[in-house]
C-alpha cells in the first residue's frame, strides 16, 4: 500500500462539479492499494499518517502530528500510486489491486485515521476525482507499506 501525503492549508475534492470531501489546514493522502495488501498494510500506514510529524511546532521545526497541529485528513483514492515508471514512458498499473480487493482497504485505512480521533474527509472510490489543493512548505512524504522507500 502507497501514500503521497501532502501537509496543506486547505484540500478539496470535487465530483461531477460537486464538492464531497473538504478540509482545512491537515494532510491530504493519495493512497493506493496493491495486489496483495492485507489489514496489516493499511493499519501501517494509518498509523505512520496519523503520528507521521510534519507539522511546525513553536521554533518551526517539524515536530507536530496532524492531531496536535489542530489539522484534519483528506484521504483520496489513487491507484496511479502503484504505477511503475522504470521502463518506457507510459507508467505501468499491474501492481494496483483492483476495486473488490482495494476498496475495502482504503474504506479500512479512513476509518482508522477517523478512530485515532481525526477528522477524516474523502473523495469516492473509483469515482473521477478532481482534487483541489495548496501544499503548505510544500511538504510531500512517500510512504509504502512494503518499505521500498
Amino acid at each position: 500500500m502507497r501514500a503521497v501525503v501532502q501537509r496543506v492549508s486547505q484540500a478539496a475534492v470535487d465530483i461531477d462539479g460537486s464538492t464531497v470531501g473538504q478540509i482545512g489546514d491537515g494532510l491530504l493522502v493519495y493512497l493506493g492499494v496493491q495486489t496483495g495488501d492485507t489489514e496489516g498494510d493499511a493499519r501501517y500506514l494509518a498509523d505512520k499518517i496519523r503520528y507521521l510529524r510534519v507539522f511546525p511546532d513553536e521554533a518551526n521545526h517539524m515536530n507536530r502530528d496532524v492531531r496536535h497541529a489542530a489539522g484534519a485528513v483528506l484521504v483520496v483514492s489513487a491507484f496511479t500510486t502503484a504505477g511503475d515508471a522504470r521502463k518506457g514512458r507510459r507508467p505501468s498499473f499491474d501492481h494496483a489491486a483492483g476495486a473488490e480487493e482495494a476498496d475495502p482497504l482504503y474504506q479500512l485505512v479512513c476509518r482508522l485515521l477517523t478512530e485515532s480521533g481525526l477528522t477524516v474527509a474523502t473523495g469516492r472510490f473509483g469515482a473521477m476525482m478532481s482534487v483541489r489543493s495548496t501544499n503548505a512548505g510544500p511538504v510531500c512524504i512517500l510512504l509504502d507499506s512494503r518499505r521500498t522507500f
